[in-house]
């Protein structure tokens, strides 16, 4: 499967998963400027910006992993303006859904508030 083949099907997955754990997706692949994030998701008063890795294997360790401080970084970025733009009111959390295998096989790992915002 493709790089690009294997993003959405990650995405896809994420997104029914968070369908199934109750939250309303506001929006999927949302991109400002440079920065993408995958699933921008309600619940609540809470918002979670949410970016999705899945990998085949865990050889070159768990898909979480790639989410390294310049992601997290343009993510915030892209955050923050989008919670300017919407005027959003309620609190905010970074997550990272993290795939490994393909199929019925596929593990999915949740982690919530898996970053933050620096000060």
């Amino acid at each position: 499967m493709a790089n690009n083949e294997l993003g959405t099907t990650g995405e896809n997955m994420g997104v029914s998963f968070l369908k199934k754990e109750g939250f309303t997706i506001l929006e999927r692949n949302w991109r400002f400027g440079k920065a993408e994030i995958d699933i921008i998701a309600s619940k609540e008063e809470l918002i979670v910006f949410v970016e999705v890795k899945m990998r085949s294997s865990n050889h070159y360790g768990s898909p979480w992993q790639a989410v390294v401080k310049n992601k997290q970084s343009r993510i915030i970025k892209a955050a923050d303006h989008y919670l300017k733009k919407t005027q959003w009111q309620g609190e905010a959390r970074f997550d990272i859904i993290s795939i490994v295998g393909s199929g019925v096989g596929a593990q999915l790992t949740h982690l919530e508030a898996a970053f933050y915002p620096l000060l």
